[in-house]
């Protein structure tokens, strides 16, 4: 019988740890890898299988699935011994610099057209270097068997973003620029860069969050209905608001005591706080505003997405002009859900209006745990189906809306556990007000 192997490249790291090992385990624990399935892990040390095993808190039964293999001369071979494979599964856990030399040295291997590899982000620091990276990765494998890894697509919240609006015939006539008044993603993290401040001051927020993360975010709130739900439909309605965005403004700022980081050069101008305004110019939102903010030790750690509808006339229950938008809030972590706010009438015998909230709240509704997002990736790519991985031509676009602006402009400062003051003429939504909707009590 054929069987499937994951081979973890670098699987010393706290990606494999944390991440990789525990997400396979809750797919064998959950019956979808069968028993005919091998992970293997490769790195430079000298570690017996059981020394390597010893590294994770799993069960012997999925142990019994886990091997080691010492480098990746000899690792064909290794394979070989261990059965028959009809799909070989290779996650590179490993730094960004090393993908294209370890994609080589597979190929000398002599690993071939039965291989997928998975890359992590980022892909690349610009458009030029991240153009380099495609060409160099498909001249040993081609596109189709090459996985680019935004772990945000496989979040449950995300994937629900397409369900919301193209499974429910409600928003479908009001999601334009003629109702929307604008469209606002903001991600806080309470930690600061001090776990990977070497890796972060050379990437700063805008290369970290905003190219991959929100980006896609953003892609899968404007993107045009796909013609189908097949990855090559989707990818191509996420490249086609990519091909008409374009940043206005753009505001950094950097923490207070971040260059006292270890691994942070003394004069860094890194931002690890940005504020972004942009458009998209296209018949469905030209006009309609596009804000992101996203930043590292602000004052709570959340992503929320806000959609805030244009301002109701001056005429029955809004002659004076004080009734508020509504507003739709996807939280998408750490308590995913969604709130609609509109407004509602006052009990009482006069007419007075108040905001009400009628909200979907994950914890509520489904009592079953939600899957973390590597089980849902690692998962598809063993399946083959890249609808939740990132393509060539996605990153390359993503880098181009950004280029001009990357490591440009003053940056600012801010106390760190504090949201900077606002830098942009920005309205915010008032996400603070909504990041605790869907918290279990």
């Amino acid at each position: 019988m054929a069987c499937n192997a994951i081979i973890i490249l670098g699987a010393s790291g706290d990606l494999t740890k944390k991440k990789l090992v525990p997400a396979l385990n809750m797919l064998y624990r959950r019956g979808e890898l069968a028993d005919c399935f091998l992970v293997v892990g490769e790195g430079r040390s000298a570690l017996t299988d059981e020394q390597f095993r010893a590294r994770f808190a799993i069960a012997d039964d999925f142990g019994r699935l886990l091997s080691y293999h010492q480098g990746i001369k000899g690792l064909k071979k290794y394979l070989a011994s261990r059965g028959q494979f009809s799909r070989l599964i290779f996650f590179f856990a490993l730094p960004p610099e090393a993908y294209a030399p370890t994609a080589q040295e597979l190929v000398a291997e002599g690993f071939g057209r039965e291989v997928s590899i998975i890359i992590e982000k980022p892909f690349g620091s610009d458009y030029a270097s991240a153009a380099a990276l495609n060409r160099e990765l498909v001249s040993f494998f081609n596109e189709s068997q090459i996985f680019r890894n935004d772990h945000y697509l496989a979040k449950e919240a995300v994937q629900n973003i397409l369900v919301f609006r193209f499974a429910n015939s409600v928003f479908g006539p009001v999601w334009n620029g003629g109702f929307i008044e604008s469209i606002q993603i903001n991600a806080c993290e309470e930690y600061t860069a001090s776990d990977r401040a070497q890796y972060f001051d050379k990437a700063g927020i805008v290369r970290d969050m905003v190219q991959n993360h929100l980006m896609q975010l953003l892609c899968l709130v404007a993107m045009e209905p796909p013609d189908s739900l097949g990855a090559e439909d989707i990818r191509g309605r996420k490249m086609d608001v990519l091909r008409c965005l374009a940043v206005r403004e753009c505001r950094r700022a950097q923490y207070e005591g971040y260059r006292a980081e270890k691994g942070v050069a003394p004069d860094s101008s890194t931002e690890t706080f940005a504020e972004l305004s942009l458009s998209i110019d296209n018949d469905r939102w030209r006009g309609t505003p596009v804000y992101i903010r996203t930043g590292k030790a602000l004052h709570r750690t959340g992503t929320e997405i806000g959609i805030r509808f244009r301002a109701l006339p001056k005429s029955l229950f809004n002659e004076s002009g004080a009734v508020s938008s509504n507003l739709i809030v996807f939280n998408i972590q750490p308590s995913p859900g969604i709130i609609v706010k509109l407004s509602s009438k006052n009990p009482g015998t006069d007419i007075r209006l108040t905001d009400a909230q009628m909200k979907f709240c994950y914890s509520d509704t489904f009592a079953a745990q939600i899957p973390e997002a590597y089980q849902k990736l690692l998962l598809d790519a063993v399946r083959g189906d890249h609808t939740l991985f990132v393509s060539s031509e996605e990153t390359e676009l993503s880098w181009r809306v950004l280029d001009d602006i990357i490591d440009k402009g003053p940056c600012g400062t801010y106390a760190k556990g504090s949201l900077p003051p606002r830098g942009l003429p920005v309205d915010w939504i008032d996400f603070d007000r909504y990041a605790t909707e869907c918290a279990p009590e």
